[in-house]
């Protein structure tokens, strides 16, 4: 109840309770998406056209005369008012329109994201490409860069019709946001043409990556039994080895990318990508050898998927000197890690994975089996759980022993 000398305030109504919220959802929205958004908002309840500019104005204009009503009234003046003042005021009111809040969500999902795969849009990647890369020149961090295509989706199209290639679209969507950190962000930038950023990796942790979706999709998409080899082609920037500036990393990216469609597709030379990553439902068959042909006249391309050169540890035992069937992806210098479940050394240090196996580094290897079960938990990768077989055990730096081990069924 109000005391006397006390002015009552109204309760606000639903309408009022709805624009409140709007107000304080769009103050979280970037300038180009809200303006994209109160665009459509203003044509919905004026059915009047403005840019994006004009919108963020009049709203502007809007919450200001809000706040001078408030002041000289002394009281709480609704988001309505205020909005009928402004736009009134400008002949833009013709029919007003109090939008549903279900309406209002849709539009805002509109503004930011791609209608058919429900990725971030071209707009907000610029948005976000900026900011990320502002943010890791300043804290000094990593930041890749992924331009991925869909490599036969216009086969897929003729051949199965656009309905089909949209599925393919849409799986590809889905295989990005199974795979991909929740610190990391995808977009699809155009029409088979999606983009990946992300924060604090380093190329190598991004070509992981990028090996994973990859697996992941040609996996998912021969339950389509769609008859054509759709897979994911990538190129790779990372700031700031490659370059500081927005274009620059875009254009290196896109090089990369169509480097890897000509060294893998191209007469005479086959480079399979298979993906480290694919422990995650290991054991896996074991690979087809990787076969590299490079015809004399033809010079070396730069190929953003070759790893960085494994460590060295010395000569290996005879019974492991055959040539090695997989490829084989450094992890010095990451916090990669095995937990062992069966021996009393609780934690041991990854140092190296590869499709076929992984290799442990530990103080006492004579405390594990032959054969025992361990969680790796790797960089990009969730943890997973696997069945090892130690393949050889042999000495390494600081008095600690090498143990190359083998995924067992």
């Amino acid at each position: 109840m109000a005391q006397p000398g006390e002015v009552s305030q109204p309760q606000p109504t639903a309408e009022d309770s709805f624009l409140d919220l709007l107000v304080e959802t769009l103050e979280g929205l970037d300038e180009s998406v809200r303006g994209q958004f109160l665009r459509q908002f203003f044509r919905t309840i004026a059915q009047t056209d403005l840019t994006d500019a004009q919108s963020n104005e009049y709203w502007v204009r809007i919450l200001q005369h809000r706040r001078e009503l408030a002041d000289k009234l002394h009281r709480r003046v609704s988001l309505k008012s205020a909005m009928l003042d402004v736009l009134a005021s400008a002949n833009l009111l013709r029919v007003p329109i109090l939008m549903e809040y279900d309406e209002f969500k849709k539009l805002q999902i509109n503004a930011a994201t791609d209608a058919l795969t429900g990725l971030y849009n071209r707009r907000l990647f610029d948005e976000y490409f900026d900011k990320e890369l502002n943010r890791a020149k300043r804290y000094g961090q990593h930041l890749a860069i992924v331009i991925l295509d869909l490599h036969k989706l216009k086969e897929v199209n003729d051949r199965r019709g656009h309905l089909q290639g949209d599925q393919v679209l849409q799986l590809a969507a889905t295989t990005l946001r199974k795979t991909m950190r929740t610190s990391d962000f995808a977009f699809r930038i155009g029409g088979d043409e999606f983009a990946l950023l992300l924060p604090q990796t380093d190329p190598e942790q991004a070509e992981t990556l990028c090996r994973r979706v990859r697996t992941q999709y040609e996996a998912e998409i021969k339950l389509l039994n769609i008859e054509v080899g759709v897979t994911v082609d990538f190129g790779i920037a990372v700031h700031p080895q490659d370059g500081d500036e927005k274009s620059a990393l875009m254009s290196l990216a896109d090089e990369r990318l169509y480097e890897l469609k000509l060294a893998g597709r191209g007469a005479g030379r086959v480079i399979p990508l298979e993906a480290p990553a694919a422990i995650a439902e290991a054991p896996a068959p074991a690979p087809v050898p990787r076969v590299r042909e490079v015809p004399a006249p033809v010079a070396q391309p730069r190929i953003v998927t070759t790893p960085p050169p494994a460590p060295n540890f010395g000569p290996r035992p005879e019974a492991h000197a055959e040539h090695r069937k997989w490829e084989r992806v450094s992890l010095a210098g990451t916090k990669a890690y095995a937990v062992l479940s069966d021996t009393s050394q609780k934690n041991a240090k990854v140092v190296d994975l590869s499709y076929g196996g992984v290799a442990l580094t530990l103080e006492k290897p004579d405390e594990i089996s032959d054969q025992f079960n361990a969680v790796l938990h790797v960089p990009i990768l969730p943890p997973v759980r696997v069945v090892l077989r130690k393949a050889y055990v042999m000495a390494a730096e600081g008095g600690r022993s090498r143990v190359g081990c083998s995924f067992v069924s």
